[in-house]
């Protein structure tokens, strides 16, 4: 008996010691990755003005003269963002209700692992069917001057991407709402329409926040088929139909390029970089903060 206690105190602190080493390299990671963009930024800031570079309205590292002001890059990326999430929205929270609160449990176990099938799709894939089929058959006939690469097209594929971000986790958030809520709605003789739009969408509404703004973050930092489907012409526009650049697709695009290691066009890539970093991370902060007090209501 006490060697077999033993034996479970030793593979107990085995077992911490190798959570505790798993934790640590992931913590480890995420502060060489901020090392990294921190040094190589610096370098890029010592020459090219902050104000420059966050309130310039012209980027182009690479010809003469060259500009290093980022808004046509920020405005692209929040163009396709912005929308995706006009096509993801109604799509994931749609599913989300449905999952919650009409699918009977053997349809829900089919549905859900269905679509989050959409998630483990290779984004290189969305790409493609956006300038395969998005492009020419949905956007073109609707708007012959569109361009071939345009972010109206990427911004489509983004949202089916994220649609299974907003449903999963909308449909736990719908899940999460104490049943006493609908049984006494229902008491008061609502629909499950009722029910389900006055009741429990409401209640559960900062989980439902909290979904979409991970998505958010999420079309943010979307790469490859945001790079074969919007193009990689940095304009600042708010039209949908013409070619533009986000903030990864120039990452990509440098990335891939012949840019001399040490250069000032080099070093934009980690500029870049950071300020992604930077806008993802504020994403999620407040994303996890909107779900901390949604945890709170119904512990």
């Amino acid at each position: 008996m006490l060697g077999a206690r033993r034996f479970m105190s030793v593979k107990e602190r085995v077992i911490h010691s190798a959570l505790v080493f798993c934790a640590f390299i992931s913590v480890a990671t995420t502060a060489g990755i901020i090392w990294v963009l921190s040094i190589e930024s610096f370098s890029f800031f010592s020459e090219v003005s902050p104000m420059e570079f966050l309130f310039g309205v012209r980027w182009a590292p690479l010809l003469e003269p060259k500009s290093f002001g980022v808004l046509p890059l920020v405005c692209g990326t929040f163009l396709v963002a912005g929308g995706a999430l006009l096509v993801a929205v109604p799509i994931g929270l749609g599913s989300g209700i449905f999952l919650s609160e009409y699918a009977p449990p053997g349809v829900r176990s089919v549905v859900k692992p269905i679509l989050e099938v959409l998630a483990g799709i290779p984004t290189v894939v969305y790409g493609y069917f956006a300038l395969i089929f998005v492009t020419p058959k949905i956007i073109q006939p609707l708007v012959p001057d569109a361009d071939i690469f345009n972010a109206a097209s990427a911004a489509i594929v983004v949202g089916i991407m994220i649609i299974p971000t907003i449903a999963s986790l909308s449909d736990d958030a719908f899940r999460a709402v104490p049943r006493s809520l609908r049984e006494g709605a229902y008491a008061l003789s609502a629909t499950r329409l009722e029910v389900s739009t006055r009741v429990v969408f409401p209640a559960a509404m900062s989980g439902v926040v909290a979904a979409v703004i991970l998505a958010f973050a999420r079309a943010i930092g979307e790469t490859m088929a945001v790079t074969l489907a919007a193009g990689a012409m940095a304009r600042l526009t708010l039209d949908p139909f013409v070619s533009i650049q986000t903030m990864t697709s120039y990452i990509v695009q440098v990335s891939l390029g012949d840019t001399p290691h040490g250069t000032i066009e080099y070093q934009t890539i980690f500029a870049v970089g950071m300020l992604l970093f930077l806008i993802t991370l504020a994403f999620n902060v407040i994303a996890q903060r909107v779900l901390h007090r949604f945890r709170e209501a119904y512990e």
